[in-house]
């Protein structure tokens, strides 16, 4: 549902959705109750695990992105945003997301296949993975405090983020962006150790809801007075951001259920459920250029002969983003197909075209 969340996000761009469903903040909850469940075993091989699996996928759609961007002519040494030499040290950053990786602000044209923003928007998921990465290697040291200090530790990353969210401390460039991301969600990602560690139930149901609450009343009430370009988009808003997904997520883990499967009439959507778990970070890698890959191919519908007047362009034009909508899901479909096996080399396990839970029939025995 998170990875949904995301895709509808980004398409339709409705502000509204991030106070609906805050799931970056659900995506790094639930990646961080797996971090504390896998550091039962010793700190070294399991952030080194979760490094290797990160990796290989990374290094496909790097590959793809910096050949796409390469042909267009983007020379990383000229380029007089990044500074010389030091953009091509930078291209390091698409190996091992420790930082934010360089890209042209503007490659092609408007009037081209893309528009010229395409590779800062094909960029843009490049964040998430490199918070991820160092929310894994702070983990044991995080963990570990959370056991000493609970409530410091749960709190600190709120705190951290009222500091740096507001303004009273800046740090400039991308080392300040990186270090808001790691405020701003690491009261989730915190959240997920102290539910894998059993922290949550210790406190009573009624009052953790309380407290959630009146959290998430204060974000709201901290988006109403600071509202950035996009209105209530509460991620240009981190205080408000940390507070109503922190919120939400202790929330959340207060009822979450434990399934095998999907219940009742939810059972339809399993093995969608399943596939987008095993696909997670496929899918969150290349939503954003399948995205833009929409478009080209819904232009080659003014070409159509049956749309050759103005009523058929009208109304081409008016459901333009929902065609991108319907167009981007088999799209992901193929991108899963083309490059959704490299999760599983990553993981040491055999390669799987369709990860969906489905069980293959076993051949019924011959009768002699």
């Amino acid at each position: 549902m998170a990875l949904v969340r995301v895709v509808v996000y980004h398409l339709f761009g409705w502000a509204w959705l991030t106070i609906l469903f805050p799931s970056m903040g659900v995506m790094f909850a639930l990646a961080g109750s797996l971090m504390a469940r896998s550091l039962k075993r010793p700190a070294p091989s399991v952030i080194r695990g979760r490094i290797r699996r990160l990796l290989p996928p990374l290094w496909a759609f790097s590959a793809v992105l910096l050949t796409l961007m390469f042909a267009g002519g983007w020379n990383p040494a000229k380029d007089p945003d990044l500074g010389g030499t030091w953009g091509v040290v930078e291209l390091f950053d698409y190996l091992v997301p420790v930082g934010a990786p360089p890209y042209p602000w503007s490659l092609g044209s408007d009037s081209g296949l893309l528009e010229s923003t395409w590779a800062e928007q094909a960029v843009g998921p490049l964040w998430y993975l490199r918070a991820y990465l160092w929310f894994v290697v702070a983990s044991p040291l995080l963990l570990w405090a959370l056991r000493r200090v609970p409530w410091a530790t749960l709190l600190a990353p709120l705190a951290l983020t009222a500091v740096l969210g507001t303004g009273l401390v800046t740090i400039p460039g991308e080392t300040g962006n990186a270090v808001t991301d790691f405020a701003v969600y690491g009261g989730c990602w915190v959240l997920g150790l102290a539910h894998q560690e059993g922290v949550l139930r210790r406190i009573p149901r009624y009052a953790a809801v309380s407290c959630a609450t009146l959290l998430m009343a204060f974000g709201l009430w901290w988006a109403s007075g600071h509202q950035g370009p996009e209105g209530w988009d509460l991620n240009d808003i981190p205080l408000a951001q940390a507070t109503w997904s922190f919120g939400f997520v202790a929330i959340l883990l207060q009822y979450s259920p434990s399934w095998q499967e999907l219940p009742g009439r939810l059972a339809r959507w399993d093995r969608l459920v399943t596939l987008s778990n095993n696909r997670a970070v496929t899918i969150y890698l290349w939503h954003n250029m399948l995205i833009m890959a929409t478009g080209p191919l819904i232009d080659r519908a003014y070409d159509l002969p049956f749309m050759q007047n103005e009523q058929a362009v009208a109304a081409l034009d008016s459901t333009y983003t929902f065609w991108m909508f319907v167009l981007v899901w088999p799209l992901i479909g193929l991108a899963i197909l083309a490059f959704g096996w490299i999760e599983d080399i990553a993981a040491k396990r055999g390669p799987r075209l369709w990860p969906n839970g489905k069980k293959r029939g076993r051949p019924r025995a011959r009768q002699v």
